[in-house]
């Protein structure tokens, strides 16, 4: 699995795990900041996602779905001695939920930064179902330019969508080329969130210590699905990050950094309690 990548200078197996995971055009090294803020006392690790950095394309026989993405992140949940922290941003936000909720006892804190659960849309009435017809609309734009191998234009649309008009325009080449290249995988993205069917409920269950973050200027569908969750999963904290858009993990790196890192260190007495009954459990075994 060398496309799981601990982006902490070294490994300690004494330490707990932070397992951060990128919006769909980025990778792991939108992390390098939330690395260094946490890396004296836990181990960060940044998967890419399927078709990001070092990972390859998805390649099934079946339908993707967002369970097949938070594969890698429940194998490293399941590896880790202690719970582990997961941080998401946008749709690695939509992936962490999705891993909490199959492993619901392993789960140390849950950070979202605006994700994109484009599912729960449609439980908000004619207005949340409106958006969603809205992202679709999007989705079946960005569909058909990739379909004729427009991988340019499907980013343009994507990032002026949720940075404003422009947006692509401005950035560097080099960043242009990056997202252009991951932009055949948008289509299973989009799809693998309009298609999740975990119910409200099972995120009403989840137990665990939760922060909640969207940018002072965040689209309406993410704030609207942030407004929902606030509702009925009862964040330990809810966060909004003066200045920022959607894209906060990354144009507001240090203070979402910091913000991220003082409520995971908020955690860990938790975290310890949690250790010392598994090792009085193993001594009483």
């Amino acid at each position: 699995m060398s496309h799981v990548i601990t982006v902490a200078s070294t490994v300690h197996r004494s330490r707990p795990t932070v397992v951060a995971l990128h919006c769909s055009g980025s990778s792991r090294r939108q992390w390098r900041q939330l690395a260094a803020e946490l890396e004296d006392r836990f181990n960060v690790v940044a998967p890419d996602l399927f078709g990001a950095g070092s990972t390859g394309p998805w390649f099934g026989d079946r339908p993707f779905q967002l369970t097949d993405e938070a594969a890698l992140t429940v194998d490293i949940i399941d590896g880790a001695e202690m719970p582990v922290h997961l941080v998401g941003h946008s749709y690695g936000g939509a992936v962490a939920l999705r891993a909490a909720i199959e492993r619901p006892n392993r789960v140390a804190s849950l950070t979202l930064y605006e994700p994109t659960v484009f599912h729960i849309l449609g439980s908000m009435g004619p207005d949340g179902r409106n958006m969603l017809r809205g992202v679709q609309a999007l989705a079946a734009q960005i569909d058909r330019a990739i379909l004729v191998g427009a991988y340019r234009k499907a980013a343009e649309l994507f990032v002026d969508y949720w940075n404003g008009p422009g947006a692509w325009a401005m950035l560097p080449a080099e960043r242009q080329a990056q997202i252009g290249h991951y932009f055949p995988k948008a289509s299973l993205d989009f799809r693998a969130l309009f298609n999740e069917t975990t119910p409200l409920t099972a995120y009403r269950r989840l137990r665990v210590p939760l922060l909640l973050m969207q940018g002072e200027h965040a689209p309406a569908p993410t704030e609207m699905i942030i407004r929902k969750l606030t509702s009925f999963m009862q964040p330990a904290s809810a966060v909004t990050v003066a200045g920022a858009g959607h894209m906060g993990p990354i144009s507001h790196a240090e203070v979402v950094a910091e913000t991220i890192g003082n409520f995971i260190r908020s955690t860990e007495p938790n975290v310890e309690a949690a250790r010392a009954r598994r090792d009085a459990m193993r001594t009483a075994a």
